[in-house]
């Protein structure tokens, strides 16, 4: 990019930085210090205002920038993540919001822990979390890198290094600040800014071929060098049958991840009943199943429009499809329309990874203290300790986070979100899932179930093609590459439940039958609910 898309552009990303930073300190003045306030906005939000959060929460760089780049390389197969980001939010709807949100205080551990020993259960389930988080933050940094270096005209990894550490830092700066309040109006504002962005991007793209979406497709086949094939399933996952295997586990871990995901299931403790998540739910799946659409509608007019091959040499992972989309709907890289429109979807795109990292980092800094840490103390740790905590938490994960995103700069956004949603589904669905709905469930299930699903899941990725044995490996140079599959979700979902099974009818301990009885009363009335 030139000069001309550079001085716009960063306008924008400094205007949208200083409205949030802002935010962020208006509320920190607000702020009581409580851990009820910093965990979860003092369970002030509306349905409404909680829906466009999570769906801020939820649209992520990987939806935005990596769905669409992944639909302009391989069509149908890159189409295929929508499907299965937004299918998974009827898990989440009929079996998880408003349990969770009967059950639990601030995080997973809370509801695992109603009727199980406690220290056990919430350090395995403390770390699972944070492991989660930060695989899904990395994807986040991975696309602010690709942005900036577009942006910047693609000067090298300087130019990418500086965006992931300017990220890590500002993600910092909001959780520390401002707590769940400062980040739910975060992601509200990015969230309006994301949807309104999308919709001017598809509308443009439907015009160019005077909304005939048939001819919008044909041209994309035939620009894409593949012909009808791209337009067919088997392009990037049909080769052989490792291949389909591949897309059978990412579809499971897509499916079953969201439902695990720490920063996803936070959000129900921030309005006041249960009632009220279930209704934020149903707004979120209305505002993510818009936006999903129209990713389609841009991933298929990005290879219509510049081309897979213009796509891939930008960016080899397709990171860049959408913001080169916006350039050459505006009039192409020298004129004024071309320059503004890429400064706006440039400028949303770095407010959709600000918005998703403060979320991520406040799950995970929660997760550290009011898990971790208060196991640690043996339950004696005070509020207000647990929140100094938590900040500190803030800084150490987004070290990590800042680390993990140098090194995986050159991986598809979506496909990094994929191996976190793998996770997720791993070592944090069986645990929920048997809290909630088994009445033998033991405090060795409880544990057997976090380490079995997320143990082998973070083994696989490493043995795998994700970490070397290929050219686009984090690793190219070394091959210790034994696990075939890109995605672990098909081998390590099934282990998680299979051991928090055996951990269970291998127990010497019995299941507390009472505490079970009041955990489903709870659960499914609300009574005695936080």
């Amino acid at each position: 990019m030139n000069g001309n898309h550079q001085t716009p552009a960063l306008l924008l990303f400094s205007a949208f930085v200083a409205v949030t930073l802002g935010i962020t300190t208006w509320v920190s003045r607000k702020r009581r210090g409580s851990a009820e306030e910093f965990y979860a906005g003092g369970r002030l939000f509306s349905p409404m205002e909680n829906g466009f959060a999570i769906a801020g929460d939820y649209m992520s760089a990987a939806s935005f920038l990596g769905i669409s780049g992944l639909i302009a390389l391989f069509g149908y197969d890159g189409l295929l993540y929508s499907v299965g980001f937004l299918v998974a939010w009827l898990v989440v709807l009929f079996l998880v919001a408003e349990l969770v949100r009967n059950c639990g205080r601030f995080t997973l551990a809370d509801v695992v822990a109603a009727r199980m020993r406690e220290r056990p259960v919430r350090i395995a389930a403390g770390t699972s979390s944070v492991t989660v988080s930060v695989l899904y933050l990395v994807a986040q940094m991975v696309g602010a890198g690709s942005l900036v270096a577009l942006l910047l005209g693609r000067t090298g990894g300087a130019a990418q290094a500086w965006a992931v550490i300017g990220v890590g830092a500002l993600m910092v700066i909001y959780v520390s600040l401002g707590g769940m309040r400062a980040t739910t109006w975060i992601q509200i504002v990015k969230a309006v800014l994301l949807l309104g962005g999308t919709i001017a991007l598809t509308v443009l793209v439907m015009m160019r071929f005077h909304g005939d979406f048939d001819r919008l497709l044909m041209t994309a086949a035939e620009r894409s060098g593949h012909g009808a094939a791209f337009l067919a399933p088997g392009l990037k996952y049909g080769g052989d049958w490792t291949a389909r295997f591949d897309f059978i586990s990412l579809g499971l871990a897509l499916v079953l991840g969201t439902a695990g995901l720490p920063h996803i299931l936070s959000r129900f403790y921030t309005v006041p009943t249960a009632q009220a998540a279930r209704r934020s739910v149903v707004w979120a799946i209305g505002l993510i199943g818009g936006f999903y659409l129209m990713t389609i509608v841009l991933g298929f007019g990005a290879a219509a429009i510049i081309g897979p091959e213009a796509v891939r040499g930008s960016n080899a992972a397709g990171n860049t499809a959408v913001p080169l989309l916006a350039l050459e709907l505006g009039g192409g890289a020298d004129s004024t329309g071309g320059t503004v429109l890429f400064a706006i979807v440039a400028a949303v795109a770095f407010a959709t990874i600000l918005a998703v990292v403060a979320g991520i980092t406040l799950a995970s800094s929660a997760s550290v203290a009011h898990d971790l840490y208060a196991s640690l103390r043996r339950g004696r740790s005070e509020p207000r300790s647990e929140v100094a905590v938590a900040r500190l938490a803030a800084v150490g994960v987004g070290v990590v986070a800042i680390a993990l995103g140098l090194l995986a700069r050159d991986l598809n956004v979506a496909f990094l979100v994929g191996l976190a949603f793998a996770v997720a589904a791993s070592a944090n669905l069986p645990v929920l899932l048997y809290s909630l709905f088994w009445r033998g469930f033991t405090t060795r299930g409880a544990v057997w179930a976090v380490y079995g699903g997320l143990i082998p899941a973070l083994v696989l990725v490493l043995l795998s093609p994700v970490v070397s044995g290929s050219p686009q490996s984090l690793f190219p140079g070394v091959d210790f590459q034994y696990f075939p599959l890109e995605n672990p979700g098909l081998v390590s979902i099934p282990l998680g439940f299979v051991a928090g099974w055996l951990g269970t009818v291998t127990s010497a301990e019995l299941p507390d039958e009472a505490r079970h009885a009041e955990t489903e009363v709870r659960s499914l009335t609300g009574a005695g609910a936080v």
